[in-house]
């Protein structure tokens, strides 16, 4: 099976080169939004039906090409579809979308770039993890103008692995002081993730509080930084649990945290930290890289997996007196308490499993260490 992925490719325009494309972009969301009026006092989602009605006059009127003006009708109907009760309104350095016709690849080096001036060839810089994929480009791009610098966001087909028959499972419990803590004991502290944060965050209030125009500067660069880290350290992390997962011939199970957020009270000085979470991320990153390795991927249900024994069973929240510290009142088990959590979540998974793991009694010496630690603070 095929999995379709995003490939960004960088381009690196001359000055002609990028005004041209930044004018065409500009001319393209501009006939966008003169369609989407007509869609929406029309009331038409049909892109057929919207075609007839305004693809002259915004050729003629846009300077656009038939197949760009194709494509902005296409882009309009696609938004409308989405919420058909407000105006779609389209930023003048929004994406503009390409498909082959207007569109073409010169080998490693260049992009055949249509604009208003016709076709222009645009050096491109790729890194390997690209250049190892550009024979897979097919199908749309869309044109992306991000910090000043032009992108191709391409649309590649991904070759699926077979799953393979998993011999266990690999517990992963998701919260903010670790990223993630895996039944095996390895896991992923927040603490820098916390630091970045916290620093951007007072640099934010600082420039803000400043009101000059190189603080602006300084607040418009800044923007994005912070969610680019969450990415980048959630890509690495998702990463290592499926590589970890296939070399053990395990299968993943994950917390089912869907409407988490809702379902938490947090004081004001935590609500920062708590809504700023990339959990959903973490597990859409694990979801894809491990389906492209051929690693199966279930979702339980995470409750009472951070207060139940998996020792006794006990299911208790007097279970867990601290916050790290997982100490059963039944029959005297202590632990790590993320730990536990995800012993719990796999055992979960495997309904055909007894509540005690086998592998779980490996771990129990090293669990009893940490735990004699934390009792001992």
């Amino acid at each position: 099976m095929l999995m379709k992925l995003t490939l960004l490719v960088k381009l690196a325009p001359d000055e002609e080169q990028k005004d041209l494309l930044l004018r065409t972009m500009e001319r393209f969301n501009e006939a966008c939004n003169d369609i989407a009026k007509v869609a929406y006092h029309n009331k038409l989602a049909n892109k057929w039906a919207l075609h007839k009605l305004v693809y002259y006059r915004i050729r003629e009127q846009y300077g656009l090409s038939a197949q760009m003006t194709v494509r902005a009708i296409s882009k309009v109907v696609e938004a409308y579809k989405r919420d058909k009760s407000k105006l779609c309104k389209f930023r003048s350095h929004g994406a503009m979308v390409y498909d082959e016709r207007i569109l073409s690849w010169k080998g490693l080096e260049y992009a055949s770039v249509l604009t208003l001036e016709g076709r222009i060839k645009v050096p491109i810089r790729i890194g390997e993890y690209q250049r190892a994929r550009m024979d897979r480009l097919k199908g749309q791009a869309d044109l992306l103008l991000r910090d000043g610098v032009f992108y191709l966001a391409a649309t590649i087909d991904a070759p699926e692995e077979t799953p393979y028959d998993p011999v266990g499972t690999l517990g992963i419990d998701l919260g903010l002081k670790y990223l993630s803590y895996d039944s095996d004991g390895e896991h992923y502290s927040g603490k820098e993730v916390d630091e970045v944060r916290e620093r951007n965050a007072k640099l934010r209030a600082d420039l803000q509080s400043c009101e000059t125009k190189s603080a602006k500067r300084h607040l418009k660069k800044l923007s994005g930084k912070e969610a680019r880290f969450h990415r980048d350290l959630n890509h690495v992390i998702s990463r290592k649990i499926v590589a970890k997962a296939k070399g053990t011939q395990r299968r993943i199970a994950l917390e089912g945290l869907k409407g988490i957020r809702r379902g938490v009270s947090a004081r004001r000085s935590q609500r920062s930290r708590l809504h700023s979470w990339g959990f959903y991320q973490l597990r859409s990153f694990v979801e894809y890289k491990a389906r492209l390795e051929g690693v199966s991927v279930v979702a339980v249900n995470p409750r009472g997996t951070s207060h139940i024994c998996p020792v006794c069973g006990i299911n208790d929240r007097a279970n867990r007196p601290e916050r790290d510290l997982f100490r059963c009142i039944g029959c005297g088990y202590a632990g790590q308490a993320d730990h536990v959590a995800a012993v719990n979540i796999a055992a979960r998974a495997d309904v055909d499993r007894p509540i005690v793991p086998r592998d779980f009694f490996e771990h129990t010496t090293h669990l009893q260490g940490q735990a004699s630690q934390l009792v001992g603070r």
